[in-house]
């Protein structure tokens, strides 16, 4: 069993899961000597719930709390656990916070829509993802949240690879939140 506070427990859970070392080839085309697969944390029976109430307390402890935000979600997949565990942890904590799914492009059937869930017209969201090294995906969830006529008023990922993705979101005036960074992992 782990120890320590739950923000101890989920970067324990994080080196010890989710870290892999060797050459790999990330999203962005970039190449590294490890790379962190945060679905084995987001997706994971202990860690998962860590991971919502953690990254929840994060938000509050930064000036987003339940009457700042209304729903949090990013691009599909990598963002999908991350706003579940966040729903699920208000949930427990008796607190409204609506989740949604961004689509890379939007459905040709159906509703079309390229954002499912509650509708965010007009509502107060963060957007998330698990892990960021150049911000491309969290800056495409933006820019279609914004084009849905949501108001995006942060972005919050669970681990930073410090490779860009801060400056670039906050060049776009988004406050950047993150719980843990590279040297929180011994990676740095």
């Amino acid at each position: 069993m782990t120890t320590g506070t739950p923000r101890e427990q989920l970067r324990d859970l994080i080196k010890d899961l989710a870290v892999v070392h060797g050459k790999i080839t990330l999203a962005s085309g970039k190449e590294a000597d490890y790379y962190v697969d945060l679905r084995r944390i987001t997706l994971h029976h202990r860690a998962a719930p860590l991971v919502g109430h953690v990254l929840l307390d994060a938000l509050e402890e930064a000036g987003y709390g339940p009457a700042d935000i209304d729903a949090v979600g990013g691009l599909t997949l990598g963002a999908d656990p991350v706003a579940t565990s966040l729903l699920h942890a208000a949930a427990s904590r008796g607190l409204d916070l609506d989740a949604f799914v961004v689509r890379k492009e939007s459905k040709a059937h159906g509703l079309q829509r390229r954002i499912e869930g509650p509708d965010v017209a007009g509502r107060r969201v963060v957007a998330v993802e698990d892990t960021s090294t150049t911000g491309g995906s969290v800056l495409t969830a933006v820019g279609a949240l914004k084009e849905a006529g949501a108001e995006v008023v942060a972005v919050a990922v669970i681990v930073d690879r410090d490779t860009g993705a801060r400056q670039v979101i906050e060049e776009e005036g988004l406050p950047y939140l993150y719980l843990y960074g590279l040297d929180d992992l011994g990676l740095s």
